[in-house]
Order: structure tokens, then C-alpha cells, then sequence
């Protein structure tokens, strides 16, 4: 009997004991835990100021080329401090996100946020043989963290426009409300996505472009899609996506049409 009772407070101790070093793990994960999105906002950053960075630099070069030209001058320079702009805000929104602080979100127009999207891409998609078709109603609102959800929709339409280089076809943005939801659809008719890369295609780093190509051609991280769905998951909302080969891709992403109010 006694042996058994000797057990059983032996059992207890190390039970105590565990749950000690669990509190500890947990403790030492919360101050861990800042550093490591400290680092995730950095790639982040990074991926996205690149997408930011690269017609800002055509809008510099293009002043330069027709420095005698005025007007086109002062149009250029307006466009890259609209990309500066957008640029400290962007830093702003995912150094926010990765410390988990609360963004004020604002009802606004849809058609506005993906002009402005197209605008700052800097890039006439025509000229790829990719012909854009836009079907978002004029009085479509959403109610989200602007330049967060532009980011989405740039990351999107960048991908959609990779995977039509080859052949050119037909980028799609579509918008309307289904029930309690305002859906976007971002489709391309590209080679679609292999089978085997469903199940990751939302993981952080990993990218569907080929190692083998030069770094001019491959210039992805991997972050674009794990990134979409960061954003679109704090917005309570849902994306998802439908490929088939060589038809083409369609992510589609569900915000609640109404504001959710943030928990007390």
C-alpha cells in the first residue's frame, strides 16, 4: 500500500513539475513570439515594397528620359510620390499587423482601390498580350484596411499576369455581394496550378516560379500568397482558389459584408 501511495506522489510531483516547465515554455514563447514577427513583417515588407519599388523606379527613369518634357515630367513625379505614399503606409500596415495592433478599417469603394492598384503597378497589361476585363459594380463597398486589401489584389494580379507571360489571355476582377458577403474574383485563363502544389500553396515561401530561371525572371519570395491569406484571415473573411490545367486559376475571397465589431 505504501509503495503504491509513494507512486501516486511521485505521479502527482511529476505532473506538477511538467506543468511548471510548460508555464515557463509558454512565458519564454510570449517573448519570443514579438521577435518572430518581427521577422515575418520584415519578408513581408520586403516583398511588398518591392512591388512598390519597381514602377516607382520606371516613373523615375521615365522623368529622366524627357527631362524637356513638363508636363510628362510632373505627371511622372506625381506618380512616384503617390508610390512613396503608398510605401510608408504599407510599412505602417504590416509593422501593425505583425504586433497584432488593431487597424481602423473604412467602408469604401471597391472600383477605387483596384484603380488605384493598376495605377501604382505602372504597367499597361496590354502590352503583354493580357487583356484586362473589370466587372465591379460602381457602388460595390467594402469595409476593410484599404492598402492591406490593395495589397491583396496587387499580389494576385501580379501572379495572374506571371502565369499568362508566356502566351498572353485574359485577367478577370470581378465583385458582388452573396448573402452576408462582398466577394472578389481574381481570375487568369494561365496553365493553372499542378495538383501536388495545392495543399502548400498558402505556406510562407513557397512559390511556384522555377529555381532554374534568372533572377530577373523568378523574382518571387514565396510570401505573396501566404501574405494574402494573413490579411484576408484578420479581416474575417475567407480566400480560397480553383485551378484547372492549362484553363487557368481563380482565387476567390469572401469579406463579411457588414462590420464585425471587435470583441470586448
Amino acid at each position: 500500500m505504501a509503495s503504491v501511495i509513494q507512486k501516486r506522489l511521485s505521479l502527482h510531483k511529476r505532473v506538477k513539475d511538467h506543468d511548471r516547465e510548460n508555464q515557463a515554455l509558454q512565458s519564454q514563447l510570449c517573448r519570443i513570439q514579438p521577435l518572430a514577427n518581427i521577422g515575418s513583417a520584415s519578408c513581408m515588407i520586403a516583398h511588398e515594397i518591392n512591388n512598390i519599388l519597381t514602377p516607382f523606379g520606371s516613373y523615375a527613369e521615365l522623368a529622366l528620359k524627357h527631362f524637356d518634357d513638363k508636363a510628362l515630367v510632373k505627371k511622372a513625379l506625381e506618380k512616384a510620390s503617390l508610390n512613396c505614399q503608398r510605401a510608408t503606409k504599407v510599412m505602417g500596415s504590416m509593422l501593425a499587423l505583425a504586433n497584432g495592433d488593431t487597424q481602423k478599417k473604412e467602408t469604401v469603394l471597391l472600383a477605387g482601390l483596384i484603380e488605384d492598384v493598376f495605377t501604382c503597378l505602372c504597367r499597361d497589361f496590354s502590352k503583354d498580350r493580357i487583356q484586362m476585363v473589370i466587372d465591379i459594380p460602381e457602388d460595390l463597398e467594402v469595409h476593410v484596411v484599404a492598402v492591406q486589401i490593395q495589397q491583396v489584389l496587387m499580389n494576385l494580379s501580379l501572379n495572374a499576369r506571371e502565369a499568362m507571360l508566356a502566351r498572353g489571355g485574359t485577367l478577370s476582377l470581378k465583385g458582388y455581394h452573396e448573402e452576408d458577403s462582398t466577394i472578389i474574383e481574381v481570375a487568369d485563363t494561365g496553365d493553372g496550378i499542378a495538383p501536388e502544389a495545392m495543399k502548400t500553396i498558402f505556406e510562407a515561401f513557397y512559390s511556384t516560379k522555377d529555381s532554374s530561371e534568372s533572377a530577373e525572371e523568378c523574382f518571387g519570395t514565396g510570401l505573396g500568397l501566404a501574405f494574402c491569406r494573413l490579411i484576408i484571415d484578420k479581416h474575417h473573411g475567407s480566400i480560397v482558389v480553383k485551378t484547372k490545367q492549362n484553363e487557368g486559376t481563380t482565387f476567390k475571397i469572401s469579406l463579411p459584408k457588414s462590420p464585425i465589431a471587435s470583441p470586448s
